[in-house]
């Protein structure tokens, strides 16, 4: 199943696709993007809205799952993040596609194992998941990756999750050492 996470964000949306057949996953693509902030939200909007549009008929996946919308303090950001957030789910709609939506600390809670883990440990569990040799950057990048793993774990089952984990002989993000690596 190819699944393309988005992180949305007025300045920054993440975006990561990945393949999975519910226990493996391989990396497709990510990245963000990015608009100027001296644009006109408006015009922010759809630039998100046609960068995402792109992207999903570039890579062609059979679903998108995206973060919720948290509730900041600034009541402001929080709006802003939920037009973004619109945005691209008129994106992933207007492409056929079903959207999943998965709170961050569900997200977390998937990869890590702690619904308040730090960036840099989500950051860290989707290099290792995916096999990369470095994390993904930036942020946003790697944030919609793992909601995108987080929704292969879901959309498969607990047992997936259960086979990701034994494969790995790892039961959290520190004890994980790269094979070859000698330590």
């Amino acid at each position: 199943m190819r699944i393309f996470g988005i992180d949305p964000g007025s300045q920054r949306t993440g975006y990561g696709c990945i393949d999975s057949d519910g226990s493996r996953y391989r990396l497709v693509a990510c990245g963000a993007v990015t608009v100027s902030t001296r644009l006109p939200f408006s015009d922010r909007l759809a630039g998100i809205y046609d960068e995402l549009v792109s992207l999903l008929a570039t890579h062609r996946p059979e679903c998108v799952a995206i973060e919720d919308v948290f509730v900041a303090r600034n009541a402001k950001s929080s709006l802003k993040l939920g037009h973004a957030r619109g945005v691209a789910m008129l994106a992933a709609s207007k492409a056929g596609l079903t959207v999943a939506e998965y709170a961050p600390t569900e997200v977390k809670l998937a990869l890590v194992g702690f619904g308040r883990a730090e960036k840099t440990q989500v950051q860290q569990m989707v290099a290792l998941l995916l096999g990369l040799d470095t994390p993904p950057t930036p942020h946003d990048a790697s944030d919609a990756l793992a909601i995108a793993v987080c929704h292969a774990n879901r959309a498969a089952g607990p047992a997936a999750t259960r086979l990701t984990v034994a494969q790995t002989h790892v039961r959290s993000w520190r004890q994980y050492r790269p094979e070859g690596s000698g330590s």
